[in-house]
C-alpha cells in the first residue's frame, strides 16, 4: 500500500468528513501516565471507528498534552506522534494529517513527511492572536519554505481566527481570509466557534466564500448530526472530534455516531467501503 494518500480537497467538489484523533497525554505532558502502549491502542481504535464509519480522512493531534506549548514542542512529543502516526499509516487506507498543538506546523509538516501524511492543520498561519498560551504569531514564512525544501503535495489547512483565541488587532474577517490565502498560501481555510465544540457562524462562512470562491472552506468545531446539513450547504467539508465520542471528549470514538454523520455527508454511501483497520 502506498504510504501517501492525497486528500481530495477542492472548492465545490465532493464534501469531506475529516475525523480527528485526539491522542491521550504523550510522554513529557503533565497528565502522561507512563503507558505509551495505551496511547497507541486508543489512537488505533479511534482510527478504526472513523474508517469503518465512513470518514474521508484522519487528522492526528496531541489533544491530551494540556497545557500546550506556545509554538515549538519538545522532541519527545514529535517522536511520540511519529510512532502513533506510523502505526495508523500501516493500518489505514485513509489520507492522514497532523495538527501539533498549540502551533507547531513545522513539526506537523515533518510528521507528514515521515508518516506519509498529506495535510496539516495550522492554528495560526498568519496574523497575531492572543491565546491562553500568550501571543501566537504566524508561521507561514518558515512553513512554506520548509515545504518547498521537502517537496511533495502536502496541503496546508489554516484556521481563520482559531478557537480559544482573539485577534490582537481586529480587521474585517474577509480581509484576513484573503491574506491567509494570497499572502500566506493556505490551501484551505478553517472556521471554528470560539471554543472546542462550539458552533461556527454560517454567516461568516458565507462571507468568506464570497471573497474566496475558489478556496476550499472547512468547518472545524461544533459539528453535530443535527447542524451538519446547514454547514455542508455553506462549506466544502468538516473536521469533527468531540460530538462523535461515546461519553465526553476524552472517551473513545463511537462508530455508530460516525456512520450517522457519514450518511449525511455522502448521502447514504461512504466514499469507500466501510471496514475497520487491518494491520499490514
Amino acid at each position: 500500500m502506498s504510504r501517501f494518500l492525497e486528500l481530495p480537497l477542492t472548492a465545490g467538489g465532493p464534501k469531506l468528513l475529516i475525523g480527528l484523533i485526539h491522542l491521550k497525554p504523550l510522554p513529557g505532558a503533565p497528565r502522561y501516565d507512563g503507558r505509551f502502549d495505551s496511547v497507541v491502542e486508543s489512537a488505533l481504535a479511534d482510527a478504526s471507528a472513523w474508517q469503518a464509519g465512513g470518514a474521508s480522512a484522519l487528522c492526528i493531534e496531541n489533544y491530551g498534552d494540556v497545557p500546550f506549548w506556545k509554538s515549538a514542542v519538545p522532541a519527545e512529543t514529535v517522536a511520540s506522534m511519529a510512532a502513533v502516526g506510523t502505526e495508523i499509516r500501516r493500518a489505514s487506507r485513509l489520507p492522514l494529517g497532523f495538527n501539533v498543538l498549540r502551533n507547531d506546523p513545522r513539526a506537523a509538516l515533518a510528521l507528514c513527511i515521515a508518516c506519509g501524511g498529506s495535510f496539516l492543520r495550522v492554528n495560526v498561519l498568519s496574523h497575531t492572536l492572543v491565546t491562553d498560551q500568550g501571543l501566537l504569531e504566524g508561521e507561514a514564512a518558515f512553513l512554506l519554505r520548509d515545504r518547498s525544501r521537502f517537496g511533495g503535495p502536502i496541503r496546508i489547512l489554516a484556521d481563520l481566527r482559531v478557537k480559544h483565541a482573539a485577534p490582537l488587532a481586529p480587521r474585517p474577517l474577509e480581509e484576513e481570509a484573503v491574506d491567509l490565502v494570497e499572502r500566506s498560501l493556505a490551501d484551505a481555510v478553517i472556521l471554528t466557534g470560539p471554543r472546542t465544540g462550539s458552533e461556527a457562524s454560517v454567516a461568516e462562512i458565507e462571507g468568506i466564500r464570497g471573497v474566496l470562491p475558489d478556496t476550499p472552506i472547512l468547518v472545524g468545531s461544533g459539528i453535530t448530526a443535527k447542524n451538519l446539513p446547514r454547514y455542508l450547504a455553506a462549506s466544502d467539508g468538516v473536521l469533527v472530534g468531540s460530538s462523535v465520542k461515546e461519553q465526553g471528549i476524552e472517551s473513545p470514538v463511537d462508530q455508530e455516531k460516525v456512520q450517522r454523520l457519514s450518511r449525511l455527508v455522502f448521502g447514504g454511501s461512504s466514499p469507500r467501503p466501510a471496514a475497520p483497520l487491518r494491520p499490514e
